[in-house]
């Protein structure tokens, strides 16, 4: 977990840092004297999923850095693993997955602004850069599933409650047993 942890906030942190840089140094750049962006009058929609994604991007990579740097500060009690720290990990997870998709869509709607027209260049770079998304996807998907089912599905490490013929044999052996072998040993 701490591994897994220590990488994710490396990756992370470069997309905090890369979308950051992004929101300032729109495509087309912006004009001289208002400072609005180039493009947003002349292509608003593909502009404004640019801005849209690249601004969720950053969000949710700046949550899974705050989750996996919990993760990393935690104080690692025997509680913290049943419930605190695994939670923890599926958010890191799932929110790192969604910025690295939400980034990959603003590389997307940033070339359809810079290559107006050319749907032959910017469709076959849009499939290749599906392909990571679905790759890590792919890898920490079975990842995500066990934790889900491990944090969430605990019942199988908590302790079965006992019924009522069964607390009351219980005490009963622990009368007849117990109580005596107790009374022995003091002798």
């Amino acid at each position: 977990m701490k591994k897994t942890a220590e990488s994710s906030t490396v990756v992370g942190a470069l997309i905090i840092t890369i979308m950051f840089a992004a929101a300032f140094t729109v495509p087309g750049g912006n004009e001289e004297n208002s400072g609005y962006p180039i493009f947003l009058p002349k292509k608003p929609i593909p502009f404004m999923v640019f801005i849209v994604s690249d601004a969720i991007s950053l969000f949710t990579a700046s949550s899974s850095v705050l989750m996996f740097l919990g993760i990393l500060t935690s104080r690692y009690d025997y509680e913290d693993f049943l419930r605190s720290l695994p939670t923890k990990l599926i958010i890191g997870i799932s929110s790192l997955f969604i910025s690295i998709a939400t980034m990959m869509t603003a590389f997307c709607a940033a070339l359809f602004i810079m290559l107006p027209g050319r749907l032959e260049v910017v469709i076959p770079i849009t499939l290749f850069a599906s392909i990571p998304i679905t790759f890590f996807g792919w890898l920490q998907f079975p990842l995500l599933v066990e934790i889900c089912t491990s944090t969430f599905r605990r019942e199988i490490f908590q302790e079965k409650k006992k019924s009522f013929l069964e607390r009351w044999f219980h005490l009963f052996c622990e009368i007849t047993i117990a109580l005596p072998m107790a009374i022995m040993g003091k002798n």
